[in-house]
């Protein structure tokens, strides 16, 4: 398999990355191949493996999480937080904005969120 140029790999798509980084394990897993070429392979296999990871940041970063709908029922989104490393940052910035929305709805300050007080 001809290595592909730095040009044509920057154009990859991860679909086609991971597509060449099986190739690379089957390649390898094969033991067919001797420990010079094996180890070319290998260094392919990294680079299809980092390209992957290199994608999958970006499409993270592109994610819109749905946090709602406005008063006309549109969806309101807002950027993915890949700041937010654990679920319960994650959990902890979520009704942080939800009592935001619900202070700013109402004007009160109260919101509309359930305090748990009671079942109904």
């Amino acid at each position: 398999m001809a290595k592909p140029k730095s040009e044509d790999f920057e154009k990859l798509t991860f679909e086609e990355c991971l597509e060449r980084l099986q190739d690379v394990v089957h390649s390898l897993e094969d033991g067919s191949t001797g420990l010079s070429e094996s180890l070319v392979e290998y260094e392919r296999g990294v680079r299809y493996l980092k390209r992957c990871h290199e994608l999958l940041e970006t499409a993270e970063q592109k994610v819109q999480l749905l946090s709602g709908t406005d008063s006309e029922g549109k969806p309101v989104t807002h950027r993915f937080d890949d700041e937010a490393t654990s679920l319960e940052e994650k959990a902890a910035s979520r009704s942080r904005r939800r009592t935001r929305k619900a202070k700013s709805e109402t004007g009160d300050g109260k919101g509309v969120v359930d305090d748990g007080a009671t079942l109904f």
